[in-house]
């Protein structure tokens, strides 16, 4: 059984590189002065940015991890600079689920489950 948690502030810097890999340099993550404008006033994470930390978590874990498939909804924002609990855990049903919670209020940024081989 699989339970590891971290924590994840993350920084403008993570925001801009992600979306210098990914392509996706949507505004609302990289544009602080556009952000202070909408009403999250800040910049937001990419939802996959997310994915990936906690998929890092699970390849410290195991190097020979290898997915198969994945489910994520992000219910609320990431914001960056506000700190982030990372979850990975098997649940009773023996499924793989992935939790990101802001560590201020207990929003779920990333809900989801991920199937994997070793």
């Amino acid at each position: 059984m699989i339970d590891l948690q971290e924590q994840w502030t993350p920084t403008q810097a993570e925001f801009d590189d992600f979306a210098a890999v990914s392509g996706d340099d949507n505004a609302i993550h990289v544009d602080p002065a556009f952000c202070a404008r909408t009403t999250f006033g800040r910049t937001v994470s990419h939802g996959m940015l997310i994915y990936s930390k906690l998929w890092g978590i699970l390849k410290r874990h195991d190097a020979d991890m290898k997915q198969e498939s994945q489910n994520l909804m992000f219910p609320n924002p990431a914001f960056v600079g506000e700190e982030l609990t990372l979850r990975v855990f098997h649940d009773n049903t023996g499924r793989l689920r992935m939790l990101a919670t802001r560590t201020s209020d207990g929003a779920e940024c990333l809900v989801g489950e991920a199937v994997i081989t070793c």
